[in-house]
């Protein structure tokens, strides 16, 4: 029976550093493609002449595949090694993103993005397995989570704004050329700055190899996919309609035969063990819904400056340059920030911050009579100011703890909840009316999150001091 496959650890250090690096521009490229049409999409749809619901779908496929083959993707960088899978990833989704700028139809760019999800999807968990090879050490692996959480809210900044740039300057096609320059220096460096891998190794999997779990995939696959596309088609058909109902049903029903499933398998997928951690679960729905929090503010505000303010994707993406220094910024102190006062802290610190921003942007930010200065800049300063924080704090209470042979599983998961945020809170929101109406609604779930997480830390520290 072959043996199970490891990463080989490395010394942290400069090749630590320098994989770190490489990995990192990796997983923002990955989110800057899920976020890239939001801006350019009225193009598109008016070049290939698209309705709403192909409008929609052409958006949301990239996602749709990316989230439903997650767990799969963790499942085969534990077992094969994150390297193996990070290149053929790294294959699939530069080959993905190579052909969507030539196509000269819908169809074809409909499955390019479907493409670009799959390779999506085994790239983000296994350059998890290989950030836990390179930081070994637990101190040292809770520090780089700390950026690592900031680094995909910043890849969907820079494809919001970096987008409306581009296809201003050129056309929407030009957006794909930045996952084929950066998929290609990647594949160009992984053997030389990242860890190979080995038979054996430490990750306490050496007696015989992982199964594959072939059932959960499915199910798990199939699940996530098709109970996303029914909530996606929320935005163009009622709740109550077929195209709505189908595919959530029979999404929710594969979800629940996929949980029944996992309680019955030797070596299952998703172990039901892995979420009963509360620091986790509080983790995962941080990010979760910072993500919502985050995509749903582009969205609604892209389409309000495009439609009610008749600003070109320049302009549009002009006004999030903001909102991108806040950013950065805010991500530069959130490590320290963490070291010094704890993840739990500076989650709530983080959602709380969040939430004001949202409100405000709820109160003025749809309001054309209120001056710049006043109406947006001040929610677009809070927003990814809090936002950075929360994620890059959120990602270290997911990983904390996970042994190094769940390094994958915990990249599955972790992505998992960042992608189906937005779609599950983004369905949400937009049965409730208007923009303004959504995004006070997103800023109550932020509050709300914030006091559970301060009432859990003082629960924490209740039990113990007994």
């Amino acid at each position: 029976m072959t043996e199970a496959v490891a990463e080989r650890p490395v010394e942290t250090g400069q090749q630590s550093r320098r994989g770190f690096v490489l990995l990192g521009a990796v997983q923002m490229t990955l989110i800057f493609t899920l976020a890239s049409l939001a801006v350019p999409l009225p193009r598109i749809g008016a070049e290939f002449r698209l309705d709403r619901p192909q409008l929609i779908l052409l958006s949301a496929a990239y996602g749709l595949t990316f989230a439903g083959l997650l767990l799969f993707g963790g499942r085969l960088a534990d077992r094969f090694g994150g390297r193996r899978i990070l290149t053929a990833g790294l294959l699939l989704f530069g080959a993905a993103s190579a052909l969507a700028p030539l196509t000269t139809g819908y169809e074809t760019l409909l499955a390019a993005r479907f493409g670009q999800g799959v390779g999506a999807a085994l790239v983000a968990p296994a350059a998890m397995a290989l950030l836990r090879s390179l930081f070994p050490e637990p101190a040292a692996y809770g520090r780089a989570m700390a950026t690592w959480g900031g680094l995909s809210v910043l890849g969907a900044t820079a494809g919001n704004l970096l987008s409306g740039v581009i296809s201003g300057a050129t056309s929407w096609r030009g957006t794909f050329a930045v996952p084929v320059v950066v998929t290609l220096v990647a594949l160009l460096l992984a053997p030389r700055v990242l860890p190979g891998a080995e038979p054996g190794g430490p990750t306490g999997r050496t007696a015989k190899s992982r199964s594959l779990d072939l059932p959960g995939a499915l199910l798990a696959t199939g699940g996530i996919t098709l109970a996303s596309y029914g909530l996606v088609l929320t935005d163009a058909h009622p709740w109550g309609s077929a195209p709505v109902l189908a595919p959530l049903l029979v999404g929710l029903v594969l979800l629940a035969a996929f949980g029944a499933v996992e309680r019955r398998t030797a070596d299952p997928l998703l172990p039901p063990d892995f979420l009963r951690d509360g620091r986790r679960a509080l983790g995962l729905t941080a990010i979760g819904l910072t993500a919502a929090g985050t995509a749903t503010v582009f969205v609604l505000l892209s389409l309000s400056f495009q439609q009610q303010r008749g600003w070109n994707e320049m302009a549009t993406s002009a006004v999030f340059v903001p909102f991108a220094v806040a950013l950065l910024g805010s991500g530069r102190l959130a490590g320290p920030l963490i070291g010094r006062y704890g993840p739990g802290r500076v989650t709530a610190a983080g959602l709380a911050t969040t939430a004001a921003g949202l409100g405000l942007l709820a109160a003025t930010g749809f309001d054309t009579s209120v001056p710049y200065a006043y109406g947006l800049l001040p929610g677009l300063l809070l927003l990814p100011a809090g936002g950075a924080l929360s994620f890059a704090a959120a990602a270290v209470l997911a990983t904390e703890g996970v042994p190094a042979h769940r390094a994958g599983l915990a990249g599955g998961v972790l992505n998992t909840a960042m992608e189906l945020g937005p779609t599950v809170v983004f369905a949400a929101l937009l049965t409730l009316g208007g923009d303004a109406v959504s995004l006070a609604a997103a800023a109550a779930l932020f509050a709300a999150l914030a006091a559970t997480t301060i009432r859990t830390r003082q629960a924490q520290r209740a039990q113990q001091a007994q």
